[in-house]
């Protein structure tokens, strides 16, 4: 049980430390409690932490975002991932005035119901109706495969007149690390265009991880939306989703669409987005730095997989390292995913645990470096695999 935490490091009830790879499961850039991020937080909040109105440091983020992510023409400020992609959705289908939305096995878009079938991350959902989601959702969404355009030609043949958008994280971190195969993500861009369909991405956990301009800028296709979450402040409950301004014209109060929140950029989160925003301009070697730590303990893994003769595969993209219990290459969809050895990766997280190395509980999951770790960390890490795959193997 964790107690309180600093830098790249978690303390629990007994004080004891761990090197943390969780990082909030990607949105703790800087590591726990950077100085520019806490400093001064009491003259944040002198003039109240909620509002419930729009205010100008609002309209100066939002702003700040567009001058990234240009296709974020209009957007909306909203407290969690979640809200997010359901508001985003929501949107979609009011533009659109149809219903079906399909999504990736997978990927992970929150806990809302039409999020959680075959969702990724720790949220995988094997009886929806136990569950607790109705089965009138279950019959406005689709999951197809990711990276398998022929999976959703073979769900759009019958309803592809029924098709409101579909959702997608460009580059995948909650099935372990996963990246789109050439031509897939231009192949929905094709198919959204050609069904007057919404194309949105879900950049929650790769905006900033991955720059400035996000995973869009990486793989060069431009979505019609996109969902941006908590990284934005460093930490703090605030996301945002937005996209082309004649889609987000459907909002209220010029649009029959309502979405709606009283913390939604309220000027504390908003406050730590423009210091994260800051930081982020001010130091852009951070990324070269990340990038350096996360090669050498992909290297590592990879030399003491090679010396105990373990066929895994370790992929590595600046700030997320990764790999799973599963012989072959990286991940390319979540078949691939679910093949990987649970048991085993329960084993290996306890022991690794043991050993004072914090990681994600859910093999799903991928390893997040912050900008607060150092040389030293990723060798007492490296030294703890070694030691922790001896004693579970």
């Amino acid at each position: 049980m964790q107690a309180s935490a600093q830098g790249a490091h978690a303390y629990d009830h007994e004080h004891r430390r761990f090197i943390d790879y969780i990082m909030a499961y990607g949105p703790l850039f800087f590591g726990h409690t950077h100085p520019a991020l806490t400093k001064g937080v009491d003259e944040l909040v002198a003039g109240g932490w909620v509002w419930g109105s729009t205010h100008p440091e609002e309209i100066r983020l939002a702003r700040r975002i567009r001058s990234y992510l240009p296709i974020m023409e209009r957007m909306r400020f909203v407290t969690t991932g979640t809200e997010a992609v359901m508001s985003a959705i929501r949107v979609a289908r009011a533009y659109t005035n149809r219903n079906l939305v399909l999504k990736f096995a997978g990927n992970y878009h929150g806990h809302f119901d039409l999020a959680l079938f075959d969702a990724g991350a720790s949220a995988h959902t094997s009886d929806a109706g136990r569950g607790g989601i109705p089965a009138g959702v279950m019959a406005d969404v689709v999951v197809a495969r990711y990276n398998d355009l022929a999976s959703v030609d073979a769900l759009l043949r019958e309803r592809g007149n029924e098709l409101a958008c579909i959702i997608v994280e460009p580059i995948v971190g909650n099935m372990g690390y996963v990246t789109p195969i050439e031509g897939f993500l231009s192949g929905l861009r094709e198919r959204c265009d050609r069904l007057n369909a919404v194309l949105i991405f879900d950049e929650v956990i790769t905006w900033l991880r991955f720059g400035l301009a996000g995973a869009q800028a990486r793989v060069a296709v431009t979505p019609d939306m996109t969902t941006l979450g908590k990284i934005m402040g460093g930490g703090a409950p605030i996301a945002a989703f937005g996209g082309r301004a004649e889609i987000m014209r459907v909002l209220a109060p010029d649009g029959p669409c309502f979405t709606g929140g009283t913390h939604g950029g309220n000027p504390l989160s908003v406050a730590m987005a423009h210091r994260v925003l800051d930081l982020l301009e001010t130091h852009p070697e951070y990324y070269d730095r990340m990038d350096a730590l996360g090669a050498d303990l992909a290297e590592g893994l990879r030399a003491i997989f090679s010396r105990r003769g373990l066929p895994y595969a370790v992929v590595h993209h600046e700030s997320v390292v990764d790999f799973k219990f599963r012989p072959g290459p990286p991940n390319r969809n979540y078949d691939d995913a679910r093949a990987a050895d649970k048991a085993l990766y329960s084993r290996y997280y306890w022991a690794m645990r043991e050993r004072g190395i914090l990681l994600p509980p859910s093999q799903n999951e991928v390893m997040f470096l912050s900008t607060a770790h150092t040389a030293e960390d990723i060798d007492e890490t490296l030294a703890a695999v070694d030691e922790s795959l001896g004693a579970v193997l």
